[in-house]
């Protein structure tokens, strides 16, 4: 169950998400900002219950439909939103826009145009708190499209392997872009495909935000013991088009069904019904939720654009690394090195 007293933060996060996303739709259809933004109106349930467990030192990695993820892991409206005006002040210094928002301070490790990217940079993550001896975890959030790729079974057969903790958590919406997903699979439940690699998988209402704070809840901690990664399959429906504004062919009676089970609207009656909140707290929190945008929105309007001199600078990564390459250097291995070792030569320690 969510506590009381953390209730209201996930209600207000779920909000501030959905808020955040129906004024992006808003500007790009009166033409303040440009280029493809993917909506995560609907699914909002799914990066808050998950979030909500993670520390700040935890990482995730998220999809071209970040905005909920950096949201949930305590990105600010003001720096995202100068993001997609491509200013200075965003997140990326303008240059990295929707599909690319990050901010490694936080843990988010990035949205990604590449469907399933994100699956081997959570691996990593995880790869990198086993070798450090942390008790960080890594959070994968990925579409049903990307469990279709090969990074979906390569990266959970190595963190099934080596026992790393990651939670790889699918957000089946349905669709991958327009296809649905059981047109390009013979089941209908990613989950079940974590038997065969030999880990927890699980489906979870992804319009349940209790049910999906719950499950995460249990993966993590699961993780953070050592146990290994778990796959979670949240069942979820964005409410909008693929991409921005751009039309949706998709049956309105079917987003019509869907939307009857609106997470943030259930969440609400919950919270009401059981006197965690009143009426009158929630609409306070959407009164300063849109105020917050309405200055973000300022914020990012009078920021500057990015210098022109800056166009090529945060391309590569720099390095002051020397590597000693004489018949002098040092042999002996790493602890690091060691561990890499072991897992090389098959070994499951």
């Amino acid at each position: 169950m969510i506590a009381k007293d953390q209730a209201l933060k996930v209600y207000q996060t779920m909000l501030s998400i959905r808020l955040f996303e129906c004024r992006v739709e808003q500007l790009l259809k009166d033409n303040r900002i440009y280029g493809p933004a993917h909506l995560y109106i609907g699914q909002e349930a799914v990066a808050t219950g998950v979030c909500a467990n993670l520390r700040s030192d935890d990482f995730i990695a998220s999809t071209h439909r970040g905005h909920g993820h950096l949201i949930a892991k305590g990105g600010q409206f003001n720096r995202m939103m100068a993001e997609l005006f491509a200013k200075s002040t965003g997140y990326c210094k303008g240059k990295g826009g929707s599909m690319h928002i990050a901010d490694t301070t936080l843990g988010m490790l990035g949205a990604n145009g590449i469907v399933g990217a994100g699956l081997s940079l959570a691996t990593g993550a995880g790869f990198s708190a086993k070798v450090r001896k942390t008790d960080q975890v890594g959070v994968c959030f990925f579409g049903d499209g990307a469990s279709n790729q090969g990074t979906f079974l390569e990266s959970i057969n190595i963190a099934a392997t080596m026992k790393l903790p990651v939670i790889y958590v699918c957000e089946n919406n349905v669709y991958g872009v327009n296809t649905k997903w059981l047109t390009v699979a013979n089941h209908p439940d990613i989950a079940d495909r974590a038997v065969g690699l030999g880990l927890p998988g699980k489906i979870v209402d992804g319009q349940d935000v209790t049910a999906v704070y719950e499950a995460s809840a249990e993966a993590i901690e699961r993780a953070r013991n050592g146990e290994g990664p778990t796959l979670l399959e949240c069942k979820t429906y964005r409410y909008r088009g693929h991409c921005g504004v751009w039309g949706d062919p998709r049956d309105p009676q079917e987003v019509a069904e869907w939307q009857e089970r609106d997470p943030i609207a259930m969440f609400a009656e919950k919270l009401v019904a059981e006197k965690m909140a009143t009426e009158s707290q929630l609409q306070d929190i959407e009164q300063m939720l849109e105020k917050q945008l309405d200055e973000a929105v300022k914020f990012a309007e009078n920021s500057p654009l990015p210098s022109i001199d800056e166009a090529t600078t945060d391309v590569y990564a720099e390095t002051t690394m020397k590597i000693d390459v004489s018949s002098q250097a040092k042999t002996e291995a790493t602890p690091e090195q060691d561990l890499i070792s072991k897992y090389w030569e098959g070994s499951n320690q």
